[in-house]
């Protein structure tokens, strides 16, 4: 045959091969699995805990100082920036208040002894007794003045509450001034704020050990209604009221030492006894455990 001599051309094309594909994609697939699996498991973790156990660890990561829960701060006076105007409100109970305080006293061993104190002598662990109490003592400050300010209900009575460490102890003293008064005029009768106040020092208060003693204050202007009631009546009911509101707050009845009225024979401003800051409630955490050495209460 005439083309069986011809050459056969086999002509042979090269495809190019597809590009590689990249693994970017499983890095950011890998990202959004991670991503959903802990928005799944913070879910889960909201679903499960109670309603205080979150407080709790709200608490712990934004603990109550003047800035971190509300739009100022500080409570029960730190000279710290108030809360904004417009601010939204905020529930009227008294803000969450919790002590950092130092560790307890230790049970007793066989021998009588507090467990705690091995390697001290009598004095020296009342020294540090008495250490920890000035530092329960600065801790209830600190929490009292921040709370207060902390609170929108509070915080306009933030000059009426006095906090200072005393010989005889923690001494907290809500005073009358120009703006705010604590009770109604020549009356035993709270007002709502006071009551809040008071609900909110109880809470501080609880949960130390102390006995508390509470005394009630007067300015020296006589009480014209009543020639049968007069400023010592007068001030041993705004006592007892105030016994009452601790009390209401959840304080044991137990806790609570004496009550007393002291009318006027006690001024806050000596040289001015009609004086409204005169009018005042104090309550005294009485100290457990005297320093050893010559060093004053500290003041804060």
């Amino acid at each position: 045959m005439a083309d069986d001599g011809r050459p056969i051309i086999i002509k042979r094309i090269k495809k190019g091969h597809a590009a590689a594909h990249g693994g970017a994609w499983k890095v950011a697939y890998a990202d959004f699995v991670a991503a959903m699996m802990a928005f799944f498991l913070l879910l889960w973790l909201l679903n499960a805990v109670t309603e205080e156990q979150l407080k709790g660890i709200s608490n712990y990561f934004a603990p109550q100082t003047v800035s971190r829960t509300t739009s100022g701060a500080g409570g029960m006076l730190g000279g710290q920036v108030m809360g904004e105007e417009g601010a939204m409100p905020q529930s009227s109970s008294a803000p969450t208040v919790n002590l950092e305080l130092p560790p307890p006293v230790m049970g007793k061993s066989q021998d009588d002894k507090p467990q705690d104190q091995s390697g001290m002598t009598d004095e020296e662990y009342q020294q540090m007794q008495a250490e920890k109490e000035e530092q329960s003592f600065r801790e209830a400050q600190r929490v009292i003045r921040q709370a207060v300010q902390a609170s929108p209900d509070l915080i306009q009575l933030k000059d009426s509450v006095l906090l200072d460490n005393t010989p005889e102890g923690l001494r907290i003293q809500i005073v009358d001034n120009e703006r705010q008064a604590m009770f109604d005029s020549g009356s035993a009768s709270m007002t709502p704020k006071a009551a809040k106040l008071l609900e909110l020092i109880g809470k501080v208060v609880m949960q130390m050990p102390q006995q508390i003693a509470i005394s009630g204050h007067t300015d020296s202007i006589p009480y014209a209604r009543n020639p049968q009631y007069g400023n010592w009546e007068l001030s041993s009911d705004r006592a007892l009221a105030s016994r009452r509101a601790l009390l209401d707050s959840g304080m044991p009845e137990k806790r609570i030492a004496r009550v007393i009225g002291k009318a006027d024979r006690e001024p806050m401003i000596k040289d001015d006894p009609r004086s409204q800051r005169n009018r005042r409630i104090s309550i005294v955490l009485l100290r457990e455990h005297e320093m050893t050495d010559d060093k004053p209460p500290t003041k804060p």
